[in-house]
């Protein structure tokens, strides 16, 4: 028979396991519950970052801004009174790719057609066609036949000081050809300015406004200072003809006047992507020089 120590030997061991498995049993509960919240807080944190990355956290939703395509610099109007002020064009939602159509009516013939570079010139053909848009170069003139081989038209004072109330930096600026020893270009080097360019002219150079050339024949200068803006696709050879035309001193002692005047009739551009839209024929008054 188990002696009396025995037994209390057995209770105690019995109670002592008992009370290790209880403890045993609610650590093992305290490890599910911090594991539990845990998890409900990493939870939390991912809903909440994605609801701040969206913007849920936002008082107001930010509506991001346009960006701009082009800069048009203010001219004082009331420093050079040649300037006309037609307001500016828009800077944002300009068309960057592809091409636009415009149309020169002159009184010296068919009429002339050109293709806008909106890819390498966007601004300038974002200009050309805002003027056009509000009769800018209606009834000016072509004043100068330069020595360059290019009608300088666009300016409604006819005086190279006239354009609109801003202007715009150079975009589509050729590189400078290539030296030789002589003053033409190297042999089988491309003209810088190809006969058929239409570019913008600034006075100063780098402020293009409203002024452009049409060249009439290959020019390659030393030192380019024209943006090209397009080239003529219809009524070079009106461009020829008039650049052939005789010319007389313009006053600054360069005879570079055309003797007979050359009426810009109307400019129109098209929409991005058109045909030229047809022009009516000169009227045989508008013909009279």
């Amino acid at each position: 028979m188990a002696s009396s120590r025995d037994r209390q030997r057995k209770l105690a061991r019995a109670k002592l396991d008992r009370q290790l498995a209880r403890r045993a049993a609610a650590a093992k509960r305290r490890r599910q519950i911090r594991a539990g919240v845990g998890a409900a807080v990493v939870l939390v944190l991912i809903v909440a970052g994605s609801a701040w990355a969206l913007g849920a956290f936002d008082s107001e939703p930010e509506k991001q801004a346009a960006e701009d395509v082009c800069l048009w610099t203010a001219q004082d109007g009331a420093v050079n009174t040649n300037l006309k002020d037609v307001g500016e064009p828009p800077t944002t939602g300009l068309p960057t790719s592809g091409t636009r159509p415009m149309t020169i009516t002159t009184n010296q013939g068919g009429p002339i057609t050109v293709e806008l570079d909106q890819t390498d010139a966007p601004c300038g053909a974002a200009s050309l066609s805002y003027l056009a848009g509000r009769s800018f170069f209606d009834n000016t003139t072509c004043h100068e036949i330069t020595a360059e081989g290019a009608l300088r038209c666009g300016d409604p004072t006819g005086t190279g000081l006239g354009g609109p109330t801003y202007s715009f930096f150079d975009e589509n600026l050729p590189a400078a050809p290539e030296p030789s020893p002589s003053a033409s270009p190297a042999p089988g080097q491309p003209a810088t300015y190809p006969k058929g360019t239409v570019a913008m002219i600034g006075n100063p150079p780098g402020s293009n406004g409203s002024q452009f050339l049409i060249f009439f024949k290959d020019a390659s200068p030393e030192k380019p200072a024209y943006s090209v803006v397009g080239k003529v696709t219809g009524g070079l050879d009106v461009v020829e003809k008039i650049g052939a035309m005789p010319t007389e001193d313009n006053g600054n002692g360069a005879k570079v006047k055309p003797k007979t005047q050359i009426l810009v009739q109307s400019v129109t551009v098209g929409e991005p992507g058109a045909a030229p839209a047809d022009s009516p024929a000169p009227s045989p008054s508008a013909s009279a020089g």
